[in-house]
């Protein structure tokens, strides 16, 4: 399995869309264990860029704070199963935290009001 985590800081970025790079993580779900990881740098925030790209990785998870629900949708059209509400951890901690089964889903905590869309839940 390949996990995009988007990062700013070193650290998962609450505001997907305006992260500076994304963490790829090959991890094995039956071991648990991270495999690999490369860090690539953002495409330029247009609609649809971002899941091109990252199916173009051949990522399968997404995990993240909260994100749009067209942005979301077209994730989904990409085949990229995505996890929201994703604390702003180092990505290896986020991923291992996936695997061991206690990434808890929670509220969007962006501050975007109900236009931007954001979703805190998978959904």
């Amino acid at each position: 399995m390949k996990i995009a985590i988007p990062v700013s800081g070193g650290r998962l970025s609450p505001h997907f869309g305006r992260c500076e790079s994304f963490a790829l993580i090959e991890a094995d779900p039956g071991t648990k264990q991270i495999q690999g990881q490369q860090l690539v740098a953002s495409p330029p925030h247009e609609r649809g860029a971002f899941p091109a790209m990252l199916a173009q990785h051949g990522v399968t998870h997404l995990l993240v704070s909260g994100i749009g629900w067209r942005a979301l949708e077209l994730f989904r059209q990409h085949g990229i199963e995505v996890v929201t509400g994703a604390p702003p951890d180092a990505p290896e901690d986020v991923v291992r935290a996936f695997l061991d089964g206690t990434l808890e889903s929670g509220e969007c905590p962006c501050d975007h009001d109900e236009r931007h869309g954001c979703s805190g839940h998978e959904g």
